[in-house]
């Protein structure tokens, strides 16, 4: 049975949460919370094993009350907003960055068109993320020595392509930002979502980063120290100097996918691609990885101890296909010293 504390200031919008919550057989709400302060102190006290969380609230928001749970009492936490306007995303944004594993749309009740999938997608989210062990966020990370194999003489990259999915927009921003302004390369990312969030997420890691952050559109030309985010529900890839977007099916059940994009990059480019795969659930990206290195492309994957969810870099290492394994703030160094 999967323990939940729903944490919102309506009492209408709680009371939907928790029965579309309760209405499946491996879920049981265990606490209520109306306010951030509440929150805090219901998580210590019930030790849930996930934590729904509202944003705009009294007294303590949802921002504060996340920094303060990871840091007292870590638990996984998925955020419930009620828009996708800037503001909200912003926000959403931050959250992930100070610890929550993923953001969605808070369902708008029964008479809502959509209102059937939001809650199938808040209820697979829920079960998901619940089996997530998280970590102090201030957790130290250099205890683990980096692996990275020295690159071969003549290595010169044209195109950094990125996979993430749960823990990814924060790892993004780290990594952008620990990049120099005047990196030079076009940057490509397959970032899974909760669609609607991507232009936030673009406007956002725009907003902290030394980059211009966009959503790609299909046909513009690559340009240098740009960054290109997938939009909602397309595979990213490139053809020769441009992006190239696709309707193909998902790939294992992804669209935007990481397998699509680095066999796409790694088509048009060559050992020209520097690949990243980063936290996430599952093994998207591996198969994509294996083309890279088949055309002598460079492969960077996050280490266990940064990662959120090892799965997508774990399956990448244990296939042999990294020739780095690297804590966060070491991977923008390492794009660095492969130009």
């Amino acid at each position: 049975m999967i323990r939940v504390l729903v944490v919102e200031d309506s009492a209408t919008a709680r009371e939907l949460l928790v029965r579309i919550l309760e209405g499946d057989p491996e879920i049981r709400v265990v606490g209520e919370a109306v306010d951030g302060i509440e929150a805090v102190s219901l998580t210590r006290k019930l030790r849930p094993d996930l934590v729904t969380m509202d944003l705009h609230m009294p007294r303590l928001d949802g921002l504060a009350a996340t920094k303060e749970i990871m840091i007292t009492a870590p638990t996984p936490i998925v955020i419930v907003t009620g828009s996708t306007r800037a503001r909200e995303v912003r926000d959403s944004m931050e959250t992930l960055r100070v610890g929550a594993l993923e953001v969605l749309v808070k369902p708008l009740g029964p008479g809502s068109p959509r209102f059937a999938s939001e809650a199938r997608r808040l209820v697979e989210t829920v079960k998901a993320m619940s089996r997530v062990k998280v970590v102090r966020h201030w957790r130290a990370t250099t205890t683990i020595k980096p692996h990275a194999e020295r690159p071969p003489s003549g290595v010169r990259g044209r195109v950094v392509a990125v996979a993430a999915s749960t823990g990814g927009p924060a790892a993004l921003q780290a990594i952008l930002c620990g990049l120099p302004p005047s990196f030079p390369l076009p940057i490509l990312i397959a970032q899974q979502i909760t669609p609607g969030f991507m232009p936030g997420l673009a406007a956002w890691l725009d907003s902290v980063c030394p980059f211009k952050v966009k959503v790609a559109q299909h046909g513009e030309i690559l340009a240098s120290g740009t960054v290109y985010l997938a939009p909602d529900d397309r595979h990213l890839g490139a053809k020769a100097e441009t992006i190239a977007l696709s309707d193909a099916p998902p790939d294992r059940g992804f669209r935007p996918s990481g397998t699509a994009l680095f066999t796409s990059v790694a088509g048009s480019f060559g050992a020209s691609t520097l690949a990243v795969i980063l936290t996430g659930m599952g093994d998207d990206g591996v198969a994509g990885l294996r083309v890279v290195r088949r055309v002598g492309g460079r492969v960077i994957a996050q280490d266990e101890s940064t990662s959120v969810v090892y799965g997508m870099p774990g399956a990448a290492v244990t296939a042999g296909l990294a020739h780095a394994v690297l804590p966060l703030d070491a991977i923008a160094p390492q794009l660095v010293s492969w130009l």
